[in-house]
């Protein structure tokens, strides 16, 4: 990890949940590209996935590693490159382990126990109106159980080039709990997705150079989400110096506070846009998890699974 990590202080507003005192701790390093991080309760385990490597990891509560699940993404039989593993991992009601599957490019629940865990999954659904979706990236559940995703096209062997692809757009989903599936938006690179604590709104980030955007939709009386409006935008960020990897996975403290990785590490919102403070890793840093107590913050930063302590 570069020498160059640092935490930027913003708005005093930050202290209540960061010591800017505090470093990274290294909690595992030597991956491709690390994802998906999951704190499991039950388990008292970090799970993640390495997505070159259609694997996910787990470190257990005392810092040992090992290997949680392979294949994790891609179960097919021919030989392809790419990103073929699981990207973001997340649990149901129910608390089973769903997955966004690059390889297999869908929603898929692994039809095994958290403490057992094998690589025999469930698909939820694999295309729209006919079509195969490109490569669920990143989902989250509202109450109700119905379940939120986004679609770009990374885990194609070829990207947007692929001339697999079948899906003429980049999509934000939502599959009800009868197994509807409604496209709510659709965003040049749509990646992270997290709920406001009181789900009154939904955050979306877009990975795109030219269009680095965190978005902010309000969710009507139906259900559905409308009145999308820019909550942040690091476009201007972009490829500067200390400022490596774009908008991608975020999480929601329960206080409202926005924990989103993006250009240079992590960036603290306040829930009415504010930038708080930059947790700057030094690295390209693809998303974030909450422990249950929200006492400790883990980053999947390139080839590091990083944590932060928080107050």
């Amino acid at each position: 990890m570069k020498a160059d990590a640092f935490i930027e202080i913003l708005d005093e507003r930050a202290l209540k949940l960061i010591d800017p005192e505090q470093g990274f701790e290294i909690l595992a390093q030597g991956f491709s590209w690390t994802e998906g991080p999951l704190w499991l309760e039950s388990e008292q385990a970090l799970i993640f996935s390495d997505i070159p490597q259609n694997s996910i990891f787990k470190i257990d509560h005392t810092g040992k590693l090992s290997l949680y699940l392979k294949p994790s993404g891609y179960t097919g039989s021919t030989q392809r490159g790419g990103e073929t593993g699981s990207n973001a991992l997340i649990l149901d009601q129910e608390g089973h382990l769903v997955l966004c599957q690059h390889g297999d490019r869908r929603m898929a629940r692994m039809s095994a126990s958290l403490d057992d865990p094998k690589p025999n999954f469930e698909t939820l659904v694999d295309n729209f109106e006919g079509k195969r979706l490109n490569s669920p990236n990143d989902a989250v559940y509202n109450r109700h159980g119905n379940l939120y995703f986004t679609d770009p096209p990374y885990g194609l062997e070829f990207g947007m080039d692929d001339l697999s692809k079948e899906l003429s757009f980049q999509g934000v989903f939502q599959m009800n709990t009868d197994g509807t599936l409604l496209l709510l938006d659709s965003l040049s690179r749509p990646n992270g997705i997290a709920w406001s604590p009181d789900e009154k709104y939904l955050y979306v980030a877009n990975s795109y150079p030219r269009e680095a955007v965190w978005y902010r939709y309000e969710q009507r009386e139906d259900g559905l989400i409308h009145n999308r409006t820019v909550f942040f935008d690091a476009t201007e960020f972009v490829g500067k110096a200390g400022f490596q990897g774009l908008p991608d996975g975020l999480k929601v403290h329960s206080s409202g506070v926005i924990f989103a990785t993006g250009p240079g590490g992590v960036w603290v919102f306040d829930a009415d846009g504010t930038v708080l403070a930059r947790l700057q890793t030094g690295e390209a840093t693809s998303n974030c998890a909450l422990s249950t107590d929200e006492k400790a913050l883990y980053l999947t930063a390139n080839s590091y699974i990083l944590k932060f302590n928080l107050r």
